[in-house]
This record gives C-alpha cells, structure tokens and sequence, in this order.
C-alpha cells in the first residue's frame, strides 16, 4: 500500500533517512516546488529516492478535473482524489488577495437544512496531505501565492481534527508555506469536544462557528448537530476558548427569509453573544436545488447588521460570490 509523502510534516520527514537535512530537502520540493513524483527531485540522492519508493512511499497529487471561474474573481476547482472520489476548492480574490477555502472531507456527516454538501452525505475523511495539497495545487495552477485559509469547504473540519490540526501545521512551518496562523482560519458547525481541544493546542488560528440560530428552537431544525452539542453547551466552550486563547471568536449567521431574520432573532442573538470579543458575518443565502429557503431581503439583512453593530458588534455583510459557478458558501457538491 503507497505512503503518501505529503502526509508527512518535516520532523517526520527528517526521520526517514540518515541524513536529516533529506527530510527538509524533501518537504521543500513538495511544499514550494510542487514536485510530482521523487525523480524529480534531484537534488537528493538516487539511492535515496529509490530506497523510498522501496517501502511505498510515493508523491500523490490531486488531479485538476475542472476550472471554473466567475466575473466576480471567484475561481472553484474540481479535483480528483487518488481512489476516485472528488472534491471542491474555492480560490476568492479580494483586491488582490488570495484566500483559498479547503475541503477536509468527501462529503459531510452534520446535514445542515441549508447546505449542499449534507446532502452528498460522508464518505471519507481526507489525510493531511490531501488538505495540503489544495494549497499546494492552486498555486501551481495560478501561478501566485495564497496569504489567507480558511477550512469552510466541504466537510466539518473537526470532525477530522488530528489531519487537519497536521495540515494547519504543515502549511504554518516556517520551511514550507509558511501561512502565518493568523491567517488560518478553521470553521466549525459547534463540535464541542474539538473546541476544547483546539482551546489547548497554542495556534494564534482564528475559529469560525456556523451559528445560524440563537436559539435551539430554531438552531435545532437547521442543524442536526445542535442535539448533540445545544446552544448552552457550544456557547459554554466558546467562551471558555476565548478565555484561554484571547482570540477574537467569529460567527457565521446565514440569513434566511423567515427563519433566523427578524428583529426577536437579532436581540436574541446579541443576548446570546453578550460579554464576548466577537466578530458576526451576516451571509446572503445561496440557493442551490437540495433547498428549499429564501434569501432575506437585502434590506432585513441590512436592518440586522444595524442592530448587531448598534451594539458594538463589528459586523460585515457577506454577499453572493461565486454563485453562477456554484462556488458559494453552502453550494459546493460533487
């Protein structure tokens, strides 16, 4: 059975040889070089190369199946995986910055009302060099440089918690991509015991939650993942995490007409982030045909951005990107 390389971080990589600085020629030609296979790393030696591939390690990489790109700048990409199964990534470009949004599954276990993704259902978690690699492949593909991550593509991040704490450190090393951590951001629907975890790993990462709800009467119905983990538990954990890291936290809130919209909704979710250092996304819905909600009106949505601001909240409005190609938040779907 192959090893995959990427899978690898440096420390390990050091490991696999007498010479430890192989190991870092190695991760610097996966890493900066997006080398394909061992040949074509030349600067290490034959015997070396082939005493490797001796004991199955090899360079996997994602293959580009599909390329497709919005007037807005958005870019998603379709890539295969080395047993077939797919995977979207999502490069947006704001004034020239790059932000690239990975996937860490094939699919997704939590089943959010509102995403497309839950309805492909979980068929695999991906390896922390699979998570990598879409880093390592866009920048080949484009020819520039990502300065921002945020794991919010298909999958929950941590439900995959030890590949994609290992991906955040391969990509934050020093002799690699060297993504400074406060440019990583990881998205969570609210899995408690990932939080607490993440609470004591010492990474200056930003975490996202996928709120959506205040409440869990209205939580509940749009994601599964509130009877496990109610908004007393999660809200518990967060602040716990703020208290240990002192990291701003950040919460997703996508608006949707009817549901979550109205001005009771806004004020309980202000009584519900009361005393915290908080930032809130306000997300214009992105339908897609597994769904069945509205948007809210620009204007509902521009009246609960006063209100949260109103308050001292710092608060942005997210609006539709990436739509026509299906690139949006909650579209993606292979």
């Amino acid at each position: 059975m192959h090893k995959n390389l990427k899978d690898l971080n440096l420390a390990e990589l050091k490991r696999l040889a007498d010479k430890p600085f192989y190991g870092t020629i190695l991760f610097d030609w996966m890493q900066n070089k997006a080398a394909e296979n061992l040949d074509q790393i030349s600067s290490l030696p034959k015997t070396f190369r082939e005493e490797l591939k001796k004991n199955n390690y090899v360079i996997e990489n994602l293959k580009l199946l599909k390329r497709l790109a919005d007037e807005d700048g958005t870019i998603k990409y379709l890539f295969d995986l080395s047993d077939g199964k797919k995977i979207e990534t999502v490069l947006l470009n704001d004034g020239g910055r790059h932000t690239l949004c990975i996937s860490t599954q094939v699919g997704c276990k939590m089943d959010c009302a509102f995403c497309a993704t839950g309805r492909m259902k979980f068929r695999r978690n991906l390896s922390a060099g699979e998570i990598v690699d879409q880093v390592i492949q866009v920048e080949k593909i484009e020819k520039t440089k990502i300065q921002n991550i945020v794991y919010m593509g298909m999958g929950e991040p941590l439900d995959n918690y030890d590949n994609v704490l290992k991906s955040v450190r391969i990509l934050n090393d020093k002799a690699g991509k060297n993504i400074g951590a406060r440019h990583i951001t990881i998205s969570t629907c609210g899995i408690v015991p990932g939080i607490e975890r993440l609470a004591n790993e010492g990474l200056q990462i930003r975490l996202a939650v996928s709120l959506h709800a205040a409440t869990d009467a209205v939580r509940g119905k749009l994601m599964p993942v509130n009877q496990k983990y109610p908004v007393e538990d999660l809200m518990r954990a967060l602040r716990a995490y703020q208290k240990k890291t002192g990291r701003r936290l950040t919460f997703e809130y996508v608006m949707l007409e009817g549901v979550n919209d109205t001005r009771a909704h806004a004020r309980s979710l202000l009584k519900l982030l009361s005393g915290l250092s908080a930032h809130i996304n306000l997300i214009e819905y992105n339908p897609h045909a597994r769904a069945k909600f509205k948007p809210s009106p620009k204007k509902t949505i521009k009246e609960f951005w006063w209100m949260t601001t109103d308050r001292g909240f710092e608060t942005a409005i997210r609006y539709k990107c990436g739509q026509s190609i299906s690139a949006a938040c909650g579209q993606l779907y292979t």
